[in-house]
């Protein structure tokens, strides 16, 4: 299991982990197929993270690019990720969504400590 962990962030404890082709026993131990399913086609959205997001990609390819950056900026200011990868986005993270290919995917938010 090959773990790498990409930052792309404005602030240095946001960092988005992606870890490429996790085994079936780790996703099975997270209980990703009882997740809400996600789809959408190629497009830039902006997106704030309120809740730390983990997700899972059965299909897609993805660029985020961190607040302040922009899609023609230097290589390192984006975490690029796709099928076959389990990403965990941290709360608080402000970012545009570069979706190159249509992506679905399955995903959690972590609920808010009380």
């Amino acid at each position: 299991m090959a773990t790498k962990s990409q930052s792309a962030d404005s602030s240095p404890n946001l960092k988005i982990i992606v870890e490429s082709n996790p085994s079936s026993s780790r996703l099975s131990e997270l209980g990703i197929n009882s997740w809400p399913k996600w789809g959408c086609p190629p497009g830039k959205f902006i997106l704030k993270f309120d809740a730390s997001e983990t997700c899972y990609l059965l299909k897609g390819k993805v660029k985020v690019y961190p607040k302040g950056s922009s899609s023609s900026s230097s290589d390192h200011e984006f975490v690029e990720f796709g099928a076959g990868d389990l990403v965990i986005i941290p709360k608080g993270l402000s970012c545009t969504w570069d979706i190159l290919v249509a992506v679905d995917k399955y995903y959690k938010f972590d609920s808010p400590s009380s």
